[in-house]
């Protein structure tokens, strides 16, 4: 026997057939009568298991763990939570807990691949996943054990991402099929995310204003990004032909919103057709802060176009990027004053000490 959460619970094994279930007691002594009497009718031929949890499904316990276990949290963990529980959602949905196997979870980790997320990001849902089913064992019994023994965490590449070069970034968009060239051109000038990109409507658009309001953030705050020329051409030139069908910006063939699965295979193709390696649409923005980072936008400025939830998340990715702008910004220093010029005539530099 051993205790979780308070209660007594018993393992038993018998035949090659594994029991472990909650006694629904805290007393010690009548919780060894109770397993006793469960392993004589094992024994006797008598046990049935009652299906109990065999209902349950993804939908009912990730609301839960949200409700009640999730505010518990730092507000950063609450927000990654949300985030996660994004894409975790759609693809368990009412899939039966017990069903959720290390196979279904495989397929799950393969479909965010071809997404386009980075192994991080699938770490982190896959936590959350781990996190929500250990809670429904010990505290709250609604399974008597995971369906899954671990989650194999991906390999995190710590390396810094790529970044296109100006000529790379002209060679890929030369590769790109005509539909997809509009959609990177804007990502290189906006820093959106891809799913912010997608989602994006006329309604948030305001080219009088020349900005755009992207409400679906991964903050869970609202942003205004301002659209440079290059941006502006690209909905000029959308706007021209609009969906009957809906109100995105950017949207398929068919006046639907753009699949990501379909979207990240075209790109995918028009990267191996420029010669680059190891670059991901995430990199398109990792493009964007780069350049405002070694053309000497403060690091302040960046995280707020990028919408990072704080500034240093901005600061470990691209601080490193930004020891040119601090060149410039002490040359800036030399058009203040000649030193010579100031030692000479005030005395305290003579000329043999400049020579």
């Amino acid at each position: 026997m051993f205790k979780r959460s308070g209660v007594w619970w018993t393992c038993i094994r018998h035949n090659g057939r594994k029991i472990q279930k909650s006694l629904e007691t805290s007393d010690r002594k009548l919780a060894k009568a109770i397993e006793a009497k469960i392993r004589t009718e094992i024994i006797e031929g008598k046990y049935y298991e009652k299906p109990i949890y065999n209902e349950r499904t993804f939908l009912p316990l990730i609301a839960k763990f949200m409700k009640e276990y999730a505010p518990k949290k730092s507000v950063s963990m609450q927000r990654s939570y949300t985030a996660s529980s994004k894409h975790l959602i759609p693809f368990f949905g009412n899939i039966n807990l017990l069903l959720i196997t290390a196979k279904k979870i495989s397929k799950y980790k393969v479909l965010r691949y071809e997404e386009g997320v980075s192994p991080a990001t699938i770490n982190r849902e896959t936590a959350m996943l781990s996190r929500m089913f250990t809670i429904a064992v010990e505290e709250w019994e609604w399974l008597d054990h995971k369906p899954f023994l671990r989650i194999k965490k991906e390999k995190e590449n710590n390396v810094q991402e790529k970044y296109l070069t100006s000529d790379e970034e002209k060679r890929l968009i030369e590769n790109c099929p005509e539909w997809l060239k509009g959609l990177v051109v804007f990502s290189l000038n906006t820093g959106l995310r891809q799913n912010e990109q997608l989602s994006l409507t006329w309604e948030r658009v305001s080219l009088q204003r020349r900005d755009i309001l992207i409400l679906e953030t991964k903050s869970g705050r609202p942003r205004s990004i301002p659209l440079n020329k290059t941006a502006i051409g690209v909905l000029e030139r959308n706007a021209k032909t609009r969906s009957i069908k809906n109100d995105l910006v950017f949207f398929s063939n068919c006046g639907t919103k753009l699949n990501n699965c379909n979207l990240i295979r075209a790109f995918k193709r028009a990267v191996k057709r420029t010669g680059i390696s190891d670059f991901t649409w995430h990199g398109l923005r990792r493009t964007f802060a780069t350049r405002l980072a070694h053309r000497g936008l403060d690091i302040y400025k960046i995280s707020r176009l990028l919408g990072h939830e704080d500034v240093q998340t901005t600061q470990r990715r691209y601080a490193h990027h930004c020891t040119e702008s601090l060149r410039i910004g002490v040359d800036i220093l030399d058009s203040d004053y000649n030193l010579t010029t100031i030692g000479e005539k005030e005395g305290f530099l003579s000329a043999s000490r400049l020579s």
